[in-house]
């Protein structure tokens, strides 16, 4: 990254998320934490090409500067509230073909480095976002400045901007957002994950989040307009309430929602059930998880929670090129029992979650919170939501290798454009199968 910057530094972004800052004065200096794993990634050549080809490079430095620049708590909150949301409206804008510097959304041709000229990233291209953020939340975490700066300062710097780059403070679902008539739809995408396994990767689901945003759909049952977050893969961000503070706001305001995730090859998936469980797997930190899903008010929670999404319609719906499927497998430990089982129908009554229809990461956790906010909001009967994966986004074939692959191709292009597509397709069969919402 730019050389004027000063990083190094290990305090968990989510265990931080959601302290605020003291009110009384600066607190004495205190050393700054170290680089997450997560964003020790950021000095590999792949992330550094997907930022010099997007240009969000120089969003990133532009913040490094702002924020050496800022000489009290209240400054430097008021730089990354600011350049974090711009962030969020660049990416979104980028993705929507808004502005001079963005490319056409057709892009096969390999990066000219070594002082060549830069030829850009598609503008579906959800990465860019993904590394630019991390960039920043590197610079607040490794950031020294000369006034006093206590940790749970830190902390909140970081969580303001992870909220404001994620567009999760950028929701329009208010009263009198949408014209008269218009049906109102929440979406939610993912960043990239398994990144150690191929650090290329890009997410369809966050993909979608930002071609998506303040889009307006047209159906047959009316105009419906969509607003879109996004959500990190990091166990620990979930158990701070990280969900449910994003979606409590708006989920009385809206006509349908689904959360969305990458899921199988070549099919998409509407999930009918979800599972009270975490399985382990290893989130963007390398820490894995395994226990019941931490909620509020864990006395009342259920083992299970389901989708109110018209999933009939949807599967019936000629809504693109994947095939969707109706996915009712959960796996569970019957009631009684101590082994855990795969049933392709659904739990059966009193039984223990292990995995719902959507598995045991966070796909399958930010669809049981939302579906659990929607239930103890009272919302069950009456809002349409739940869960949609969608195919992996896959290189083309001549480009699979992580090691010596480019990092996009026209194959890959193609894939991520027709998967936003047809999620755009699958919400469309949503609303017009809804009508009285």
């Amino acid at each position: 990254m730019n050389s004027i910057r000063v990083r190094i530094g290990v305090l968990s972004v989510a265990v931080l998320a959601g302290l605020s800052a003291p009110t009384t004065g600066a607190a004495a200096a205190q050393s700054a934490p170290a680089p997450t794993v997560e964003e020790q990634r950021l000095d590999k050549a792949v992330p550094q090409e997907i930022l010099r080809r997007s240009g969000f490079d120089a969003a990133a430095a532009e913040f490094a500067d702002d924020l050496a620049g800022a000489r009290s708590y209240a400054q430097a909150h008021r730089v990354v509230t600011r350049e974090g949301s711009a962030l969020w409206r660049r990416a979104v804008d980028r993705a929507q073909g808004r502005g001079a510097a963005e490319s056409t959304g057709r892009e096969a041709l390999p990066y000219k480095g070594g002082g060549g000229r830069r030829v850009g990233l598609s503008r579906d291209d959800d990465r860019p976002l993904y590394w630019a953020r991390l960039s920043m939340t590197r610079d607040v975490r490794t950031w020294e400045p000369g006034f006093g700066l206590s940790d749970a300062q830190r902390g909140a710097l970081i969580g303001a901007l992870e909220r404001v780059s994620r567009g999760q403070t950028d929701i329009r679902h208010t009263a009198g957002a949408a014209g008269a008539g218009m049906k109102r739809i929440l979406v939610t995408g993912f960043d990239p994950f398994t990144l150690d396994r191929d650090i290329r990767i890009s997410n369809p689901s966050g993909a979608t989040a930002l071609a998506l945003d303040g889009a307006v759909i047209e159906t047959a049952d009316g105009p419906a307009r969509v607003e879109t977050a996004m959500f990190p893969v990091r166990w620990q961000d979930f158990a701070d309430g990280m969900v449910e503070r994003a979606l409590r706001p708006y989920l009385k305001q809206v006509d349908l929602f689904t959360t969305v995730s990458q899921g199988r090859v070549g099919r998409f998936d509407v999930e009918r059930t979800n599972g009270a469980w975490r399985g382990g797997f290893q989130d963007n930190d390398n820490i894995g998880r395994t226990e019941t899903i931490p909620v509020a008010d864990p006395a009342s929670q259920p083992q299970w929670t389901t989708t109110t999404l018209p999933y009939r319609e949807i599967v019936a719906a000629n809504t693109g090129r994947f095939p969707v499927y109706d996915n009712t497998s959960v796996t569970e430990i019957p009631a009684g029992g101590t082994t855990a089982v795969v049933r392709p129908d659904g739990p059966t009554p009193g039984s223990t979650a292990r995995a719902g229809g959507g598995g045991d990461y966070l796909s399958n956790e930010i669809a049981y919170r939302a579906t659990l906010l929607r239930d103890r909001l009272g919302l069950h009967d009456s809002l349409p939501g739940g869960h949609v994966h969608t195919p992996v986004l896959q290189f083309g074939a001549g480009n699979t290798d992580p090691a010596s692959g480019a990092v996009t191709d026209a194959e890959f292009v193609r894939n991520r454009l027709d998967i936003i597509a047809q999620v755009r397709g699958i919400l469309t069969a949503a609303v017009e199968a809804t009508p009285g919402s």
